[in-house]
């Protein structure tokens, strides 16, 4: 096992040096405007994954990985005389597919807020079902409890209870 620094720092070098050989070397007519946006790589720095996004349809994105397909010696190469190692490590190219992956996540953000503007919507137009606040008791029965309050707290003579009359 490799050092995690040490196989952070090579694949970042590859992700260069791809990216670097795709725009100065490659000239085959299929590769379309290819941007190169991670390369992770095995901790015994022996396979290598480089992640790539390119601009256009699925017919240009099909090209596109023809056309590395076909360069994938070059590439392999110019990697493996880069970095030094024992053994070039070998190379995957995979469509990395963030902007479908964020065009979905702002349709359910969007769903989610139409969502919550309709339980808004609701909201206001609720009423309660039964009285607005049904544990409150009426006023007749409120001046019955404070006249009782009134005569526990003077006591049955009128006089103040626990205290002393002069």
């Amino acid at each position: 096992m490799s050092d995690p620094a040490k196989v952070r720092r090579h694949a970042e070098r590859v992700r260069e040096l791809v990216a670097s050989v795709v725009r100065s070397q490659i000239k085959d007519p299929r590769l379309g405007m290819i941007t190169i946006t991670d390369a992770r790589i095995t901790a015994d720095l022996r396979d290598a994954t480089v992640f790539y996004t390119v601009l256009g349809d699925a017919v240009a994105q099909a090209d596109t990985a023809a056309a590395l397909e076909s360069a994938k010696g070059l590439l392999r190469s110019t990697v493996g005389k880069a970095l030094g190692l024992r053994h070039s490590p070998t190379l995957t190219f995979v469509l990395d597919d963030v902007q479908d992956q964020v065009k979905h996540i702002d349709d359910l953000l969007a769903a989610a807020r139409n969502a919550d503007a309709e339980v808004q919507r609701l909201a206001a137009q609720a009423e309660y079902a039964g009285e607005a606040q049904p544990y409150r008791v009426d006023d007749e029965t409120d001046e019955a409890d404070e006249t009782a309050e009134a005569e526990e707290a003077t006591g049955a003579e009128g006089t103040p209870r626990g205290g002393e009359t002069r």
